[in-house]
């Protein structure tokens, strides 16, 4: 089976909304979902993800399901050298780098900076989630592995954000999050394609096809933004 990952467009944080360029974005990517064989649709509930979504879903006369989890990653924590609270993909890697536990995939949350926000929690969230979504389509974890109890060709495609999409790719590839989350980028309207691979009688592991996809972008003659990006040296 494939799941196709879809961050939102260019986005106006303050309303919650898309700017104009971010309209302009999710009506290119429209265009290239509208050629799809999608078989279910899952959506982000924050306007940024779902007004991305709504051209999408109209060309398609579709509707999408809705969950909580599928927000952005919530779970601030208290930077050890200002004492304020920020997100936790976004520290200075001076710093990170020197913190053993964030290049494990079992002991990222352990650190002791993840331990000062709700991050092992909400990250629990989300793998409970796309787990959920998984075994509705006959997919059941299984230690590092899933357990195929039913064979599903399908196609599902998740509208969310940057944050929450690479956490679910650090579970679903054995990755640390945290390491996804400082060292790629995917950009607004951006298309990850995850698919499994079924060597073995009853035994499925994801491999990610696609990761940041903006061909639509380019087609629509749109520019690549680079919000939640955070240097200068951008090239889309």
């Amino acid at each position: 089976m494939r799941i196709i990952f879809i961050r939102h467009g260019d986005p106006d944080y303050e309303n919650d909304t898309l700017t104009k360029k971010g309209w302009r974005e999710a009506e290119c990517l429209s265009e290239r979902v509208s050629k799809w064989n999608i078989d279910k649709i899952y959506c982000s509930p924050l306007g940024r993800a779902k007004d991305t979504a709504s051209l999408s879903l109209k060309k398609l006369g579709r509707d999408a399901t809705v969950y909580e989890w599928l927000r952005e990653f919530r779970a601030p924590v208290t930077d050890p050298s200002t004492g304020k609270k920020r997100g936790p993909w976004d520290f200075i890697p001076g710093y990170w780098t020197n913190v053993p536990e964030f290049y494990s995939k079992d002991e990222w949350f352990n650190a002791p900076v993840m331990q000062t926000g709700e991050v092992k929690s909400e990250y629990e969230k989300v793998c409970a989630g796309i787990d959920g979504i998984l075994k509705e389509n006959g997919y059941v974890r299984d230690g590092n592995l899933y357990r195929v109890e039913k064979h599903s060709d399908d196609t599902i495609v998740i509208f969310c954000h940057l944050g929450v999409t690479l956490a679910m790719l650090g579970h679903l590839l054995g990755i640390s999050p945290f390491m996804l989350w400082h060292g790629f980028f995917i950009a607004p309207t951006s298309v990850t394609v995850l698919a499994t691979e079924e060597r073995e009688d009853n035994k499925a592991f994801f491999r990610c096809q696609v990761l940041g996809d903006t061909q639509h972008l380019h087609d629509g003659n749109e520019p690549v933004s680079s919000s939640g990006y955070y240097t200068d040296a951008f090239q889309g």
